[in-house]
């Protein structure tokens, strides 16, 4: 397999991985844009089809919350060290208890032994293809919110041991229970303190779903698992903007790329696509359009 690198010019190159205060900026602020509004809707207008909406809406911004993490972790999402280290903590993590310094630990090694036996996020999705009535038992649990109780039992248990935690991993549960305590006092102040509710609901449910279908999208069902081209072990989606929105958030869905060149920030990832795209370098590769069709392809009657 040719290196990336020598793919593209020094030009493209430079394009592709520059980053940028300003969009990394744009991408924070539109999550949380999108939270408020979410919020300020459910609060006037509290009714099933609102709170139906709310639930998916927040799930999605919840995932797009753990993407800032992963960008940040690759030092990628900013331009600025620093706006990496902070987003990644009180614009994200803590608001949905991910510590960027352990999960990059995993990440990394995803990464780094992609394409092989000891990849360690191999278990989410080395069994597909998989039966349609599995996987609607898979969807169930996570709407239900068994998958989600187990992680906020999780939770529960790093609180109730913070003593006997390490310092820093104290810290990141202390400050994530702190700012969480403050979306409640916020909510409360407004008189809407149920809103937290949904948002620990949106947790435990929408997000599960969301969190699922993008590990599918990324490498469940494709054309080899152990295969170290990236090519052949990772998948490119090509989604519609409601997909965007509630599933795969800031171009996440671009993840053959990723893997490709992992100092290519999530706004620039369509551009190294189309970059490779036109280099002929996917002359041999089909991209399926939308999660519709691809849980079609990864599962069987």
């Amino acid at each position: 397999m040719q290196p990336i690198k020598e793919l593209l010019t020094p030009e493209e190159f430079r394009q592709v991985t520059q980053r940028s205060n300003w969009r990394g900026a744009s991408i924070v602020g539109f999550d949380w844009l999108v939270i408020i509004l979410t919020f300020v809707l459910l609060a006037n207008y509290p009714n099933p089809v609102s709170l139906l909406i709310g639930l998916f809406v927040l799930g999605a911004r919840q995932l797009g919350l753990g993407i800032i993490v992963h960008e940040t972790g690759h030092q990628s999402l900013f331009n600025s060290s620093r706006l990496n280290d902070f987003a990644s903590k009180w614009l994200s993590g803590y608001w949905v208890f991910s510590d960027r310094k352990s999960y990059m630990k995993t990440h990394l090694k995803h990464h780094q032994s992609a394409g092989t036996i000891d990849d360690p996020d191999a278990p989410n999705y080395q069994a597909y293809p998989i039966s349609r009535t599995s996987l609607k038992r898979k969807v169930i649990r996570d709407l239900t919110g068994q998958l989600g109780w187990r992680r906020i039992k999780s939770i529960y248990r790093g609180v109730s041991r913070l003593n006997e935690l390490k310092p820093e991993v104290r810290e990141y549960m202390i400050r994530s229970i702190g700012v969480n305590l403050a979306l409640l006092a916020i909510l409360t102040a407004f008189g809407h303190a149920w809103l937290y509710l949904v948002w620990i609901l949106a947790f435990m449910t929408s997000h599960m779903l969301v969190v699922r279908i993008r590990q599918i999208g990324e490498h469940a069902g494709v054309p080899n698992l152990l295969d170290q081209d990236p090519r052949q072990n990772t998948r490119t989606l090509y989604l519609n903007p409601l997909e965007r929105f509630l599933i795969a958030p800031h171009q996440v869905s671009y993840h053959l790329e990723h893997h490709m060149l992992a100092s290519v920030p999530i706004y620039r990832l369509r551009t190294l696509h189309n970059m490779l795209l036109n280099k002929g370098y996917y002359q041999d590769i089909k991209f399926q359009h939308g999660y519709f069709n691809l849980l079609k392809n990864v599962t069987y009657a």
